[in-house]
């Protein structure tokens, strides 16, 4: 239930985008009607509509989300709060500057906003950020947290490349399939592979 409200933002991005990729006359009316205070000229063009319209819809219901949360007085983690502001920043200048530079590059910031607070929290505050949120669902060696630990931090290292490869060298409407894939396939596929690996030694310890 938590995956799907985390991903929520990201394929209403995705929906809203394929939307005015295939309606782009529309969007484009929309995005000038509602948006224009918030772009700089006032203009959007219809080249990067879509986006635009994608990123408005995102931002609020990134909004919403945190919101729900805290009216619901339920904690908000630290990551989330990290995509949010990632989320208000880049995608506020997109809007602004009608840019999808900006909304392209998050993704990148944002896995390594996560990979430098890991590296930084192992090697130079020795705290491991995986430990700290694993260690009451599971015990594990000392050795495997360290290990674990780096294979985050590579793994957020590598989707951060990627995500830059893709924008860089794609169009935009394959970088937001893109996108939404590596929420919904590559993580979870990610995190199935962490829990075949960690299987082995839960079953040492049990024993």
């Amino acid at each position: 239930m938590k995956f799907l409200f985390d991903v929520f933002p990201v394929l209403l991005f995705f929906i809203a985008f394929k939307w005015g990729e295939s309606n782009p006359a529309m969007a484009q009316e929309w995005v000038q009607h509602f948006l224009s205070g918030f772009i700089a000229d006032g203009k959007a063009p219809a080249e990067v509509a879509a986006v635009i319209f994608a990123t408005a819809i995102t931002l609020l219901a990134s909004i919403l989300q945190i919101s729900y949360l805290l009216l619901k007085r339920v904690k908000v983690d630290a990551m989330l709060w990290v995509s949010f502001i990632t989320i208000m920043v880049f995608g506020g200048a997109t809007i602004y500057f009608h840019s999808e530079t900006f909304i392209k590059l998050k993704p990148t910031v944002l896995y390594w906003c996560y990979g430098g607070a890991l590296l930084l929290s192992q090697f130079m505050f020795k705290k491991n950020l995986i430990k700290a949120a694993m260690s009451a669902q599971v015990q594990l060696p000392e050795t495997v947290w360290r290990k674990l630990g780096l294979v985050w931090i590579a793994y957020f290292t590598l989707m951060g490349l990627a995500n830059l490869f893709v924008a860089q060298q794609f169009s935009t409407s394959t970088w937001a399939t893109f996108k939404l894939v590596s929420l919904v396939g590559i993580m979870p596929a990610f995190i199935i592979g962490q829990s075949l690996f960690l299987s082995k030694y839960i079953e040492d310890t049990e024993a």
